[in-house]
């Protein structure tokens, strides 16, 4: 059923897409046709001046332009740019071309120029002389370039207004994705509680056994690490409250629950019981949590023998705490991948360790995950980056 779905939704994106494609080829291939026609409408109506010119019997520079029909047919209504030289290129007459175009002899041959692209210069000769005659160079009215550009205009902003609804239901989407994890995350915690409460009462049970009380102590601290799993549950989506915390004892207390629980060819060091307290605003049980699925990681990747380490350090600015293994490694393409939901290299896992973890760090500490370096076969470093506070 989710497999039809999922080609369902494909052929519909196809079909979007294809009709999208389609509107607008037809919109460019409709407006590029009226484009089309309004150039020979004006090239018809140039024609048309030119014609009218040569039937005036009088010398254009003796006045030909004041003629009333030729001054009618050449100006009335006429949103054409042309320029009207002779046979030198010395400017007769011009029509919407700036004066400090007509002025300036490089910008006005550059006019020109752009003008003989656009349309073949229409010559005017007169039957009282072969020497002497004029030419009309002339462009683009603003119509027939508004008639060009419009289609385009019109693609880029049809897609910015999928492009706007793309993001507006990935929006929509990410955050009914996110309502239903903290719906999962508050009903696990919710359903923990009992087991939880239950186990609380055994282990009172068997301290008044005849029993090795030291595996007892380790059962008391195993159940008081799953209380605190269910209390970082019961956060997840409610408003994260940050307080000033010795970073060296907050992560200390995740070395030293794993210290114990690590398998026996598996060495872990950790430095930050041996150089001087840094501070940062955290939230200690839900960062714990990131530190813990960061070493889970590296166990995993270790596969029962190697090094784990985690190294904190810090500058003036910035708190450091390094998370390394001498695992398989990362391959460099997936650096940023293992941070994505449901991304996995495991056979098993959903892939959403490292994916809180960012959301942790990122979202409500204001800090910065990430792989700092990692070699196939020699291992992987992971580093969280906080602001660090000073007293």
């Amino acid at each position: 059923m989710k497999l039809r779905r999922d080609i369902f939704s494909f052929r519909n994106r196809v079909v979007v897409i294809f009709v999208g494609v389609a509107l607008g080829a037809m919109s460019l291939l409709y407006t590029n046709d009226m484009a089309r026609r309004l150039k020979q409408k004006e090239q018809h109506d140039v024609a048309l001046w030119a014609h009218a010119m040569e039937r005036v019997n009088r010398d254009i520079m003796g006045g030909a332009m004041e003629d009333p029909l030729v001054a009618d047919i050449m100006s009335n209504g006429n949103n054409i740019p042309f320029i009207m030289t002779n046979e030198n290129l010395e400017v007769i007459n011009s029509h919407l071309i700036p004066d400090e175009i007509i002025d300036h002899p490089d910008r006005l041959r550059r006019r020109i120029d752009r003008f003989t692209e656009e349309n073949t210069p229409i010559p005017i000769r007169y039957w009282w002389s072969d020497e002497h005659y004029h030419i009309i160079f002339y462009g683009r009215s603003a119509l027939l370039k508004s008639l060009y550009y419009f289609p385009y205009i019109q693609i880029l902003v049809v897609t910015v207004f999928i492009l706007l609804g793309f993001i507006a239901f990935r929006s929509s989407k990410h955050d009914e994705q996110n309502r239903v994890w903290i719906g999962l995350a508050k009903e696990t915690a919710h359903q923990l509680g009992t087991p939880t409460s239950s186990l609380l009462g055994w282990i009172e049970y068997l301290r008044s056994q005849q029993i090795d009380q030291s595996a007892v102590d380790e059962m008391q601290k195993d159940l008081a690490h799953l209380m605190k799993i269910v209390d970082r549950f019961s956060k997840i989506g409610s408003e994260t409250t940050l307080a000033p915390a010795n970073i060296n004892e907050v992560v200390g207390e995740s070395v030293m629950y794993f210290r114990k629980r690590i398998p026996r060819n598996v060495t872990l060091d950790y430095n930050g019981l041996a150089i001087a307290p840094v501070r940062a605003n955290i939230n200690a049980a839900l960062f714990e949590w990131v530190v813990e699925n960061l070493m889970k990681n590296s166990l995993d990747a270790l596969q029962g023998h190697g090094a784990l380490v985690v190294n904190i350090s810090s500058d003036d600015k910035y708190v450091m705490i390094d998370v390394r293994d001498t695992g398989k490694g990362i391959p460099k393409s997936n650096w940023k991948r293992i941070f994505e939901p449901g991304f996995t290299t495991k056979t098993r896992g959903w892939g959403l360790g490292l994916s809180l973890s960012r959301r942790i760090v990122e979202d409500y500490h204001q800090g910065r995950i990430a792989v700092v370096d990692s070699e196939i076969g020699k291992g992987t470093t992971i580093r969280i980056t906080l602001k660090r506070l000073f007293e």
